[in-house]
């Protein structure tokens, strides 16, 4: 019998209850037609922010076990991309680094797109300390592309990013011969008006600034929409410039959804129809 053919894995934070990390990227990612792998990093009952939380990272021989498998599996012959999110501590990492490296030896090599979960400018660091470091080191250099927030990118690079000179020059900072672009959600704050936000593409070569609706809702999961929307259309022959401009299209629906249905949660909406490019300002 022929192993089930896997596009995806998916490797960050699942919970019980909730819609952020494998919650939101596996659904994304199968409604644009991908096979997806789920690899958890952690699981939880819930995200931290309610005021009760069970659960923890996932001890580090299962998370080495649920990667080998898949290799033992024979299921990562067609695999296409790696998709990295939340990690619950550094030996995930290296973990995670080797097993790459791995795969590259056998002849295969997917796209790695790395979420740098870190933290944000409300709450700063939410995760290991440890982690700033470890990505920096070892994770950054293995990914195509990279998807920070404007305080994980400030983290990374050690550069301020208030405006939009500041996040290219940070960001640029961060790319090599590997890593080839760099989305930066919620980026450039100080340049933003009101019932605005900016999303910014940088690779070594060029720009793309794309201004989006600020919608009043802030539940926990959108950058792992993005993420996994972005690397979905991708993956199916998107340029990358339209493939951010979908994701964050996508975002807003979802948080519009959300802002509707008064909420705590991310309510995902179906990935149905966009409109073109001539209706957002790049």
């Amino acid at each position: 019998m022929k192993p089930l053919p896997i596009d995806v894995v998916s490797v960050q934070s699942q919970v019980v209850y909730g819609r952020v990390g494998n919650n939101v990227a596996v659904p994304t990612l199968e409604a644009l037609g991908l096979s997806v792998a789920a690899v958890p990093t952690v699981l939880f009952s819930n995200t931290p922010h309610y005021p009760s939380m069970h659960g923890g990272p996932i001890p580090i021989e299962w998370f080495e076990g649920y990667l080998q498998d898949l290799a033992a599996r024979g299921a990562l012959r067609s695999l296409r991309a790696l998709l990295v999110g939340y990690l619950g501590d550094p030996t995930q990492a290296l973990t995670l680094l080797r097993w790459a490296h791995n795969l590259s030896r056998a002849g295969m090599n997917p796209r790695i797109v790395i979420d740098p979960v870190l933290g944000d400018h409300d709450h700063g660091i939410y995760v290991d300390d440890r982690l700033v470091q470890t990505y920096s080191r070892d994770l950054l250099p293995m990914a195509d592309g990279l998807t920070p927030n404007g305080f994980e990118l400030e983290q990374l690079s050690g550069l301020p990013v208030h405006d939009v000179e500041s996040v290219i020059k940070a960001a640029r900072s961060l790319l090599s011969a590997k890593t080839q672009w760099i989305a930066v959600t919620s980026a450039a704050p100080d340049t933003w008006v009101p019932g605005e936000m900016k999303v910014i593409l940088v690779t070594h070569t060029d720009t793309e600034v794309i201004t989006h609706p600020r919608i009043d809702a802030a539940p926990k999961g959108t950058g792992d929409l993005f993420c996994a929307c972005l690397t979905g259309h991708w993956l199916n022959g998107t340029s990358l410039a339209k493939a951010v401009f979908l994701a964050c299209q996508q975002v807003v629906l979802a948080l519009s959804h959300t802002q509707q249905a008064q909420c705590a949660e991310l309510v995902l909406s179906p990935l149905v129809r966009y409109p073109t490019m001539a209706d957002m300002h790049m």
